[in-house]
């Protein structure tokens, strides 16, 4: 705990995966390094074709690092290289696209430093805070999701998509990520509840974007993390 005066305790590493997301990428960069317990942003442009690179090359905050993906290999594979990098006690994922809130990161952190949780699950539908209203079938999609994730682990999370998960450093660094797309989700929830880790969930904001905006996950990608569920579940 910091007293009044003292420096913030800069605990966080926060990966941020950027695939041509230069309309956002700006704010959500300042966004997020105006949080004081964020120690430094791990940045990995997924070989984006806007000029997502370079803004990142114009940041000067040192407090970030940018990596560059030569070929587009998709998100799950931006997060595994940036997990590698971190070095604060948590480890966190931030998307470039303001659809979650930094300030909410702080909810997150609190029972990781309660030494209470080893990971931690910020849910979209755990909370009374507010939500932009968007695709019905999207959040039917996400609940069978989470109901099908459920029913393979034996844990009772509410929002197993979310892409608000925060982790202590030393347990995300030894769990090997194969997925390269959005298989990340799935794939690291069957993992943690194999091991047996405490997961807690808090509940958080969400602004979520429209395809017009910028949206990228579609059908398609739930239809792969039931597969991702499913082979996670049945690997030994």
């Amino acid at each position: 705990m910091t007293q009044a005066g003292d420096k913030p305790d800069r605990c966080l590493s926060l990966v941020m995966p950027v695939f041509n997301e230069a309309a956002t990428l700006r704010e959500s960069l300042d966004r997020v390094l105006a949080q004081p317990f964020v120690a430094e942003v791990i940045a990995v442009n997924d070989a984006s074709t806007d000029n997502s690179q370079e803004i990142l090359d114009s940041i000067t905050d040192p407090r970030v690092k940018v990596m560059h993906h030569e070929i587009n290999q998709g998100k799950g594979a931006a997060i595994r290289t940036g997990i590698q990098e971190a070095t604060a006690p948590y480890v966190g994922i931030q998307d470039a696209d303001l659809e979650y809130d930094p300030a909410d990161l702080q909810r997150l952190l609190t029972p990781l430093q309660a030494g209470l949780a080893d990971a931690v699950y910020g849910s979209r539908f755990l909370t009374t805070d507010y939500h932009r209203v968007l695709y019905y079938w999207h959040s039917v999609g996400n609940r069978a999701l989470t109901l099908a994730s459920n029913m393979l682990t034996n844990i009772n999370l509410t929002d197993m998509e979310t892409c608000y998960k925060v982790f202590r450093r030393e347990l995300i660094q030894s769990i090997p990520i194969e997925e390269n797309r959005f298989g990340f989700e799935p794939e690291i929830t069957v993992k943690l509840a194999k091991r047996k880790v405490r997961i807690y969930e808090v509940g958080i904001s969400y602004s979520g974007r429209t395809y017009e905006e910028g949206k990228k996950i579609n059908w398609k990608d739930g239809v792969s993390a039931m597969r991702c569920l499913i082979k996670y579940s049945l690997k030994k």
